[in-house]
């Protein structure tokens, strides 16, 4: 029998996962499970031969979504020989109780859930998660791999903001950084791609999705990121606003009376390509329509591209200058034309796009789109599950080498 890793992203209301090989690192396969703790609840596996939609749950939570999930998994191990030695958990909100992975135990849980007034719409669904998981299965280890380890290597003056001390001491107010699996797999795999030490170059690392951030990569560790406290600071996003002035909430609070809640939810999901079109937060429809003419598709076009420019070149400074900047996540590694508009802004830095390498770069095809070689650009796709793999695997062999011992069957 062979090992596999399971890796579990656990939402209010979906949950994510993958059967990766810990050994050759393959994506074994993955799936989907919609509107959990909903009687619509569904799952859809993508096997090699194809997908498979079950929507005759075991149950509607995420104890029985996964329940499901590993029940129809069983014919699969079965026939191919695998059995599962260990879960990596996606958990979002570490603060600064956890600078890299951990093995979950209760007073790991008891620290996350510490964290949870920091990302309530996250810790609590990943909790739920590894609660359900561990019930599952709970003779293998599981492994936690945190969103904001990544960014803890920052220095005081990128985290700290200017307020009274005691907001930063007593409430943990400070800026944390997410996406850092991303950030950590794209850096190494851009460093491979171009043949040289992560430690040698400076590096901004750019994951534009629905949610988008930056991380300025310095020494091979993270000095700097766009995110903050939440993944609201920073760039212009989807349905997110990005940066903007604090008084503006007490100013529509003034003038609408709407309270604090409310105008996060704006803020949030009401904001960003969608607020600013009026049309779509999908950046492939924006483009569409800005060709077609839409003037407010046109619009955040520019101010998302003209953002993002601005805050890759103010990541310069914690760097002293870029040698390499890495284009990921679904905006980063399918929209030539983003890319292609983010590096006119930056001519000035020294970046030369090359136009059909640019063209010809999406779709999960990586490399350079540049003509220029210092600084280059490159596009990477990124692999978070796969991080959260390996140190699923790499911590699950401290905790109990049996589990990681192909020849000791564990049962799903």
């Amino acid at each position: 029998m062979s090992s596999a890793v399971l890796v579990l992203n656990c939402g209010s209301s979906s949950v994510k996962f993958a059967l990766y090989d810990p050994e050759s690192q393959e994506r074994l396969l993955n799936g989907l499970a919609e509107r959990v703790g909903t009687p619509n609840a569904s799952i859809t596996i993508k096997y090699a031969s194809g997908p498979r939609t079950i929507e005759d749950l075991a149950g509607t939570d995420h104890k029985g979504v996964l329940a499901t999930v590993l029940d129809e998994l069983g014919d699969w191990m079965t026939e191919n020989g695998v059995t599962i030695s260990s879960v990596g958990h996606r958990l979002v909100h570490g603060a600064e109780e956890f600078a890299e992975s951990a093995l979950i135990t209760e007073e790991t849980l008891d620290a996350v859930r510490r964290c949870s007034p920091l990302a309530p719409l996250h810790n609590p669904a990943n909790i739920a998660g590894v609660e359900a998981a561990q019930a599952v299965l709970p003779d293998v280890p599981h492994v936690g791999v945190f969103d904001t380890a990544f960014h803890q290597t920052m220095p005081q003056v990128a985290y700290r903001y200017a307020v009274p001390t005691e907001w930063y001491a007593d409430l943990g107010v400070r800026r944390y950084g997410f996406h850092g699996t991303s950030h950590l797999y794209v850096s190494g795999a851009a460093a491979d791609m171009l043949g040289k030490p992560l430690e040698d170059l400076k590096m901004v690392t750019a994951h534009l999705g629905n949610g988008s951030s930056l991380a300025a990569i310095r020494d091979g560790v993270s000095v700097d990121t766009s995110m903050g406290l939440t993944p609201l600071e920073g760039l212009v996003m989807g349905t997110r606003s990005g940066d903007l002035d604090p008084g503006i909430l007490a100013y529509i609070a003034g003038r609408t009376g709407a309270d604090v809640d409310s105008i996060t939810n704006d803020l949030n999901k009401r904001s960003g390509l969608l607020g600013l079109s009026e049309l779509s937060n999908d950046m492939r429809e924006l483009e569409a329509a800005a060709a077609d003419g839409h003037e407010q598709a046109a619009l955040a076009l520019e101010v998302f591209t003209y953002r993002l420019a601005k805050y890759i070149a103010a990541l310069a400074v914690p760097l002293g200058g870029i040698d390499v900047l890495v284009f990921t996540g679904g905006i980063g590694e399918n929209s030539h034309g983003t890319r292609a508009k983010v590096l006119d802004h930056l001519a000035f830095l020294g970046f030369e796009l090359d136009p059909e390498a640019n063209d010809r770069t999406i779709r999960g095809q990586g490399g350079p789109i540049t003509r220029s070689e210092r600084p280059v650009a490159l596009v990477v796709p990124t692999d978070e599950e796969l991080v959260i793999a390996r140190d699923a695997h790499r911590l699950a062999a401290t905790a109990n080498p049996d589990q990681t011992n192909p020849d000791k069957e564990v049962s799903a």
